[in-house]
């Protein structure tokens, strides 16, 4: 559908060809077909259709397609509190979250710490839903700020059977689930009126745990520690296995956030880098989820290797300055 700007029958720039198609037919037939991107790109084409392209139910009806979790009566009254609602709610959490520490402002966020995150999470394979939960998360009691932060979506016995069907050896289903499998976790603030999406969608590492034999995939999204030059790493992590008839089961879906040295954040560091992320990570189009991680990984490692060298370095001093107050005392021993 052609868009005239020089259409003698419209002012500002309008085209004929939407003016003249009724708006119920634009708002019932045409805008309800399309995605929340191609909408956002359509709102910028004329005044009519940015006009059409507010209606709060167009966005609440692509929130709950594109995520099925944020349909929870819960997510979606919250969403509702947003400042555009749910257009602002998309425009937050739709777009990756970019939140690459070179370019981020490390100030903490303005606004005083939230009472709760809501995490809501959907897996799809082959963009097909295969697991979908809300899960609050309570942020003021001296357990959450003094423990490890992890978010568990499953019971320790609790399984989640799939679709999904074991095909070929194992090296090829690993590749199945790598190319096929995507997650979507978005932390919503409540406090803040703010939304992010957390997850690099597809994942960066998929192999089978050493002791069990499950299977990993490790989604991760790098941000800025609390220290200029300190990187962490929120890390979602979905293990699941092949039962006896071959179909998938998902046994476990959590988030934690990770230090450099692979120690795990406790709630208050981990709140604090959130809420930051949430309040003023870039968002992007398209990320680099993979090539991201693994230049985090090759951080880690040159940080590590600093650290053997440091304490290489540590270790000879003291064994020299031993042996010269060795030498010292003993000489000091034959020849007085």
């Amino acid at each position: 559908m052609g868009f005239s700007a020089t259409s003698p029958t419209v002012d500002q720039g309008d085209g004929a060809s939407i003016s003249a198609v009724h708006p119920d037919i634009i708002m019932a037939h045409i805008l309800t077909r399309l995605d929340g991107q191609t909408l956002a790109s359509a709102s910028c084409a004329s005044s009519q259709l940015h006009a059409f392209s507010t209606e709060g139910k167009l966005w609440r009806d692509i929130c709950s397609a594109t995520w099925p979790s944020v349909a929870d009566p819960r997510v979606d009254d919250l969403i509702s509190t947003f400042p555009a609602g749910h257009r602002s709610f998309f425009s937050d959490s739709f777009p990756l979250l970019d939140n690459f520490p070179s370019r981020f402002d490390l100030s903490r966020p303005s606004s005083p710490p939230t009472t709760e995150l809501i995490s809501a999470v959907d897996i799809f394979y082959k963009d097909q839903l295969i697991f979908s939960k809300v899960q609050e998360s309570e942020t003021e009691s001296g357990w959450f700020l003094c423990s490890p932060f992890r978010v568990d979506l499953l019971d320790p016995k609790e399984t989640v059977p799939t679709p999904i069907r074991h095909v070929g050896e194992d090296q090829a289903s690993l590749k199945q689930l790598e190319e096929n499998l995507s997650l979507s976790w978005i932390v919503i603030d409540p406090t803040r009126k703010r939304a992010a999406n957390f997850s690099s969608r597809r994942a960066v590492t998929v192999q089978r745990h050493w002791l069990t034999g499950e299977i990993q995939l490790r989604f991760a999204t790098i941000l800025a520690g609390e220290k200029r030059g300190e990187f962490v790493q929120c890390g979602m992590v979905v293990t699941c296995n092949w039962s006896e008839g071959g179909e998938l089961h998902v046994r476990e879906v959590s988030m934690q956030v990770e230090g450099m040295e692979g120690n795990h954040l406790n709630g208050k560091e981990s709140l604090v880098i959130l809420e930051r992320a949430i309040e003023g990570g870039e968002r992007r189009k398209e990320v680099k989820g993979k090539g991201r991680f693994e230049e985090y990984l090759e951080m880690k490692r040159e940080r590590r290797e600093r650290k053997e060298r440091r304490e290489k370095t540590l270790d000879m001093i003291c064994i020299a300055t031993g042996v010269t107050i060795f030498l010292t005392f003993w000489s000091f021993v034959f020849f007085r």
